[in-house]
């Protein structure tokens, strides 16, 4: 083998090395995430409201879930932290309220906050949660058959890093026994039941960390 011929394959082999080594960098890089909750100084609070008393922590401008029934029960919730060192950029914190009885989430919320900063709803994206988090099993979709999932309520995810602090408030409706059973969070339900959780999701799905509040 020539010298040239030698050293046109050190080269190659370099130049693969360089490569795998920038890749490993950018996946460490792409899924590390940009700071943890302790720097967000969180605080949050549950308590079972009525009406009158939702209505009054979420301000004339946002209505609470409308309870049909009287038994139906109201949690209000609120979460706070202090501005990130980075924005969002793509990315979202999704507010998690699961009865841990059933690792079901509530399916009607509404939350103070502009309507471009908090949505409500769910993704498939979050099922990465369940499987990385034993504890947060509800963040997922619930198994409904042999090979059925269906969504299993709903979250708060939340786009803009200032829309602290933020107030939700969500419906727990009340089902007779005998009636079908709903794939959300039903009543009654006592403080003792509910788990509430922050999670930061990164732009690209990535889960960057859980972070536990109540319960």
């Amino acid at each position: 083998m020539s010298w040239r011929r030698t050293r046109s394959s050190l080269a190659v082999i370099v130049t693969a090395a360089v490569v795998v080594a920038g890749m490993a960098a950018w996946r460490w890089t792409h899924n590390h995430p940009p700071y943890g909750p302790a720097t967000l100084a969180i605080t949050s609070s549950l308590s079972l409201v009525s009406y009158a008393e939702a209505q009054a922590a979420l301000g004339e401008r946002i209505r609470p879930p409308l309870a049909s029934d009287e038994r139906d029960q109201l949690v209000l919730g609120r979460v706070a932290w202090q501005p990130p060192p980075e924005p969002l950029d793509g990315g979202y914190f999704a507010v998690f309220l699961i009865d841990k009885r059933t690792n079901r989430k509530p399916g009607d919320f509404v939350a103070s906050g502009p309507q471009d900063a908090v949505s409500l709803g769910s993704a498939g994206v979050e099922n990465r949660i369940a499987e990385r988090y034993a504890w947060l099993r509800g963040a997922g979709d619930v198994k409904v058959g042999d090979d059925e999932w269906r969504s299993n309520g709903n979250r708060l995810a939340v786009y803009d890093e200032t829309a602290s602090p933020l107030t939700f408030v969500a419906l727990f409706p009340y089902v007779a026994d005998g009636a079908r059973k709903p794939t959300v969070a039903t009543a009654p339900v006592g403080m003792s039941d509910l788990l509430l959780a922050l999670v930061y999701l990164g732009p690209d799905g990535q889960v960057y960390w859980a972070q536990r509040l109540q319960g």
